[in-house]
Formats: structure tokens, sequence, C-alpha cells
């Protein structure tokens, strides 16, 4: 193509977390460039953010219409080739749609919108467009949890059982949201993160995780939902028991008030031959667990080709032994996605691996499951059959 992408970004200003995050990532491969943005809600930040990361005075919005509506009349060797929405979860879907009614591609952060209405609208408008919405499930973007994947897939483990995932945090076991911190603020309340709050923010982590590795969906659940700080209005801890369309059973933990834990991200998957085990602070461990021979430890990197599946080396960055963590992982979702955009551009076919990212259909997944989880939770019933729509 002979250029770099040219991305505008919603959200994500200087008192953002998870906009440098995705900047970071999308700027490690060389193939993307921020071109413009509308970075807060906040005049001021939006400006002030807008000249640290050295963007044009004609390019910084104040509004994300202004910028679609703007980026749009610009002529096409100019104007932005996708937007990442990195706002709050009641303010994806508004900006999501627009930019698609102009043209542009999407990236954007999970879980995709604020309700499941909302994920289907998208998902039509997708259909009707032709264009390509890429969702930042970080957490498929590492290799060893590619690996993992193609082993299932493979037959490796033989037929798949059992799955236990657990997300633990602590980061939410005070009242936060009332003592300044404005990430904790907004993800407690039911206004601007929806019905849920620690499954809809790391439990849809760990759902994905799980189909994302088996291959299989849930198929029926049943849930435990708690508030265990007084006075907060979203849960903060969890509990699900899942079956999945494979006939496996799994378990579910997510909680933000496991004092002391960080991001203990855990997925455990268990077949007839064998199982697996991945962490997501020891990344770059696979751990293989044999019923007839002692366990096996595999290891990321670019250089064990002979012994790790094409997904997991071509998402690995450096030889074995390189330490490759969550930035990595992160650029390999948007790696993956340019990779796909520029073959759309240039009319070519995507390997694939570069196919390999999330999309609208996770999304729709993530917001069924934090529908069903609290229908179950508020249920009577032991089981609930799993509903989309």
């Amino acid at each position: 193509m002979g250029r770099k992408l040219r991305m505008g970004m919603i959200g994500g200003g200087k008192d953002a977390f998870i906009g440098a995050i995705h900047r970071i990532a999308a700027n490690m491969d060389g193939k993307i460039e921020l071109v413009c943005g509308a970075l807060s809600i906040n005049p001021d930040i939006a400006k002030e953010s807008a000249e640290m990361l050295f963007l044009p005075q004609n390019r910084t919005y104040l509004t994300y219409d202004e910028m679609i509506t703007k980026e749009a009349a610009l002529p096409a060797d100019q104007r932005m080739d996708f937007v990442t929405i990195v706002t709050p979860n009641f303010a994806h879907f508004a900006p999501a749609m627009m930019a698609l009614e102009h043209g542009f591609h999407v990236v954007i952060e999970k879980p995709i919108t604020f309700s499941l209405d909302e994920a289907l609208q998208l998902k039509a408008k997708l259909n009707e467009t032709g264009l390509i919405l890429c969702l930042t499930h970080t957490y498929s973007g590492y290799p060893m949890v590619k690996q993992a994947k193609a082993m299932v897939a493979d037959g490796v483990l033989g037929k798949i059982r059992k799955v236990w995932v657990e997300y633990p945090q602590g980061w939410l076991s005070k009242l936060s949201e009332r003592e300044g911190n404005a990430g904790a603020a907004w993800r407690t309340d039911p206004k601007k993160s929806g019905k849920s709050g620690s499954m809809g923010d790391i439990g849809t982590h760990a759902a994905h995780l799980a189909e994302y590795i088996t291959g299989a969906k849930i198929t029926r659940l049943c849930a435990d939902l708690n508030i265990m700080v007084d006075g907060r209005m979203l849960d903060d801890d969890g509990s699900v028991l899942l079956h999945f369309d494979n006939g496996a059973a799994g378990v579910l933990m997510a909680s933000q008030v496991a004092a002391g834990e960080e991001n203990a991200l855990k997925i455990r998957v268990y077949g007839e031959k064998g199982g697996i085990e991945w962490a997501q602070m020891e990344p770059n461990t696979l751990l293989v667990k044999w019923l007839d021979q002692p366990a096996q430890i595999l290891r990321a990197g670019s250089n064990y080709t002979d012994r790790l599946s094409s997904y997991a080396t071509s998402n690995c960055r450096t030889p074995g032994g390189h330490p490759e963590g969550y930035l990595e992982a992160f650029a390999n979702i948007y790696r993956n996605f340019t990779a796909t955009l520029t073959a759309r551009i240039e009319g070519t076919t995507p390997s694939a691996e570069a196919l390999d990212f999330p999309t609208v259909e996770d999304g729709i997944r993530g917001m069924a499951f934090i529908d069903n989880v609290v229908a179950s939770a508020q249920s009577e019933l032991k089981w609930t059959e799993y509903k989309i729509g």
C-alpha cells in the first residue's frame, strides 16, 4: 500500500489510562499513525492532549460528531482510515454507529456497547456496509493463548470436558468511586457502565477467553452476583457455573474485591487426554498436563516454529526468553486488524492468522453474557438458558 493506516481516536485523553495503551499498541509495528482525535469531552483536556500528541489544530476536534463529519469531508488520501473508540461503555454505540455510517472502520474497547440491542444494531450496520470492526479483547492476543486454542482445535487434548477460568482483582476493595478514582466512578455507575459491574468489566474477558480457547459456546449458566462493598451500586464479585455446546462444563469467577490481587486472570482447560493451564501474569508459559506422562512446559518464542502453531509464532515478536506481555498482546490485536484492513484496501486476501482478532460477533457474545448472568442471578431457577436477543 505504500503508506501507514491513518487512525482517529475518540476518548483517550491525557487523563485516561486505556487511551495511551491503545496508542502504544497501534504504534508498535509502525503501520499506523494517529492523525486526528476528539480526545475528551472536556475542551481544555481535548486540546492539551492533542498538543501533547502533536496533532495539528485543524485535526483536533471537541466532539466525536465534529470529527467524523469533518474527516469524512476530507479527500480520500487525507482522511482517517479507521477510528478507535476508548470512551466509557455508555459512549461506545453512538460514535461507532456514526463512524460506520460515514464509511469508517472501527476499533472499539470492550464491552462493545451499553446493551445487547446496541451490539446487534452495530452488526446489522456492518452487514450493510461491509466495514470491519475490531474489538480489543486483549487476552486473545497473547501467543500462548493462541497456542492453547490451536491445541484444542487439533484435538491434542481429546474431547474437552472441563473449563475453569478466574479473574480476581483487588482494586475495588474499598469504595474508591467516592474517593476521587475516575475509573472506579464510571465502572460502578449503572448509568455509565451498564447492568453489571465486575462481570461486565472483567467477567466478559474471562467468558471470551473460555470460548476463544475451547471454540465452544456457552449454552446454559447458573450465576451468583454479589455487592461486597457497602454503598456500591453494581456487583463487585460473582461466580458462574457454565455449560457449553460441546458438552463441557465450566466454572467462571470474577471479583474486584479480592484484596491484594492485581490482574490474576487464569484459565485451565481439560480434555480426555490432558489439560492446559495459562496465567496472564506469566503469559509466556503454557503448562500442558498429560494423563499418562509428565507435564510439559511450552514457552513463547518466534524461533519455536517447529513446536508451536503458526498462530502462536506469528504473534511472537522476539525469540524465546525475551518477555512479551500486555502491550505486545494488545499490539497483536492491532497488527492483525491492520493486516486485514490493508488487504481489504489492496484487494488481496488476508492470511488466516491475520483474521484472528475479536469482531462484532465476540462483542455480541459478551453483551449476551452480561444479560444472561444478571438474569440468572435474579432468578430462582438453578439454570438459565443462554439467550441472544
